[in-house]
């Protein structure tokens, strides 16, 4: 069965998370992605650890990110491997990088150098905070666009609260919602070229990313002048919506509609709850709520956790537990849905990693190729891209090029 992107051919130049995402996502839906790797050690993501993938130079978080890909160690920065990296774009369709504004132009290849070579090379340019304004030049790691764009002023508990204060997003959202978001603009890049030939620049960060994900925030500040403050585990604008514990474990319930409250009430035994003035809607539940959630808390402590979620589901009340990594391992929705994949490795014969979220019927993401060694296809990627014969390579690689 053909993959959505079949024949797309990608450059990916990037390292570390956001661009390597988005170059995973695509050679996940088929496209074929040549990672261009530093000499020697590769990307500097191979060495963040630990953990490493036993027997190997490899963290887990590079397996993590790096699979459907063929690699080719390559320093562009000398003329000579410049020159090899424009004969690979003549072929190729997408080009993505994550270097500073500015940066690959002194070496020509810039997205205004590259497209006289090829007019319809789509160029992802992935950066902390974008191509201009005052913070251009800035790095950008996901912390700080985490706390720059205001995702840490809307999380973790209220400064009043024990532990409380500003917390970044345990996952590095900032890297990874850019990355996904490279992706989506390749792909409409794509379209546009199939209608008329052209293809364009992409400008994506981690700023402006996150800035974007802070819809209710800002929407709350820019509308009516309300500043959204940190509510910990639970939502500023719908009550019941957090942590609760059993006589054994936590999990959560979110309820964002009244009807549903009608339910939980009754399902905890109490469904006067739903009757009484302070809790009948939600903007009621809202003002009111310590006093419900307290209610809630001590009936939920008198079962385990398994009882409740089990009465909750068949109450249809939004619930499950807080998993770990091993939890999800042996859920069995998990296993149902094949969630868990295995890719081959360079060295260590396989690993496992979590499957693309992308469920495509009729063309379905695919996992053709596991984990490569920094320049492990060298040769043959010069050869059927750059179009170069044996002993030009191996020229190449005795000039310290390749």
């Amino acid at each position: 069965m053909a993959s959505a992107l079949d024949g797309v051919v990608v450059l990916d130049l990037t390292r570390v998370v956001a661009g390597p995402l988005a170059a995973q996502t695509l050679g996940d839906l088929g496209a074929e992605v040549i990672k261009i790797e530093r000499r020697g050690d590769g990307d500097d993501l191979r060495a963040l650890g630990p953990p490493f993938v036993p027997d190997t130079e490899d963290s887990t978080y590079f397996v993590a990110l790096n699979r459907n890909k063929r690699s080719l160690s390559l320093d562009f920065a000398q003329p000579e491997g410049a020159a090899i990296l424009k004969r690979l774009v003549k072929r190729a369709d997408v080009l993505i990088e994550n270097f500073r504004p500015g940066t690959l132009a002194k070496y020509g290849l810039s997205y205004a150098d590259l497209r006289e070579i090829n007019p319809g090379l789509v160029y992802c340019s992935v950066t902390g905070f974008g191509q201009d304004g005052p913070y251009a030049e800035r790095s950008g790691y996901d912390f700080v666009a985490q706390a720059m764009a205001g995702v840490m002023a809307t999380t973790g508990e209220p400064d009043e609260v024990p532990g409380g204060g500003p917390m970044r997003v345990g996952v590095p959202v900032a890297d990874m919602f850019t990355g996904q978001a490279g992706a989506i603009a390749i792909l409409a890049a794509l379209r546009h070229r199939e209608r008329t030939g052209e293809g364009q620049a992409i400008d994506v960060n981690l700023f402006e990313t996150m800035a974007a994900l802070l819809q209710h925030p800002m929407s709350a500040w820019l509308n009516a002048g309300y500043r959204v403050r940190r509510t910990g585990n639970d939502a500023s604008v719908a009550v019941p919506y957090g942590v609760f514990s059993g006589s054994d474990a936590r999990f959560v319930i979110g309820v964002l509609n009244d009807r549903e409250f009608v339910r939980l009430a009754a399902a905890l035994g109490h469904p006067e709850w739903s009757e009484d003035a302070r809790f009948r809607r939600n903007r009621d539940r809202v003002a009111n709520r310590t006093q419900v959630l307290q209610m809630m808390r001590d009936v939920l402590v008198t079962r385990p956790r398994a009882e409740w979620l089990e009465i909750l589901r068949e109450a249809k009340i939004t619930s499950g537990p807080i998993n770990t990594a091993e939890d999800i391992e042996q859920d069995p929705h998990v296993r149902a849905r094949g969630l868990i994949v295995e890719v081959p490795h360079h060295k260590a014969g396989h690993i496992r990693t979590v499957a693309s979220p992308l469920r495509l019927s009729g063309t379905p993401v695919t996992y053709r190729h596991g984990i490569p060694a920094p320049g492990e296809h060298s040769d043959d990627i010069l050869a059927r891209h750059a179009g170069m014969g044996a002993a030009e390579i191996a020229a190449a690689r005795e000039a310290g090029i390749v």
